[in-house]
């Protein structure tokens, strides 16, 4: 197995999210961040890693979304205004920020199904 590949003991592994809409959920997370999937029938698809030979790094569940108090995950920018105005344009709502924190910016926003994700970039 690769060192892409390989899982670690007690290392975050894969993200899932319950999204209302499937196929909205999809375009919104490929228009905002270009994100890829790998589709598993009507109710399901995994989300690929970046990059050549990238596996799975989580997946969209079809499902009643959890909205606010599920999991925050964080995605990194190298360019953070440029994704607050790309998630904006997919259809997401910024709910905070960009704001400073010690280590650089960072913002949250609300996707399609109500999910909170954060995004953060360094100073």
């Amino acid at each position: 197995m690769s060192d892409e590949t390989t899982h670690q003991h007690h290392a975050l592994d894969y993200i899932e999210f319950t999204v209302g809409d499937l196929a909205e959920a999809k375009r919104f997370y490929a228009e905002a961040f270009g994100w890829q999937f790998t589709d598993y029938g009507p109710g399901y698809a995994g989300i690929r890693r970046p990059g050549p030979g990238g596996g799975e790094v989580g997946g969209l569940s079809a499902g009643e979304p959890v909205g606010v108090g599920g999991p925050l995950v964080l995605l990194f920018s190298s360019d953070l205004d440029a994704s607050a105005d790309a998630v904006r344009a997919a259809g997401g709502r910024v709910v905070e920020g960009p704001y400073e924190f010690p280590g650089g910016r960072r913002f949250h926003f609300a996707d399609p199904s109500g999910n909170e994700l954060g995004v953060w970039a360094e100073k």
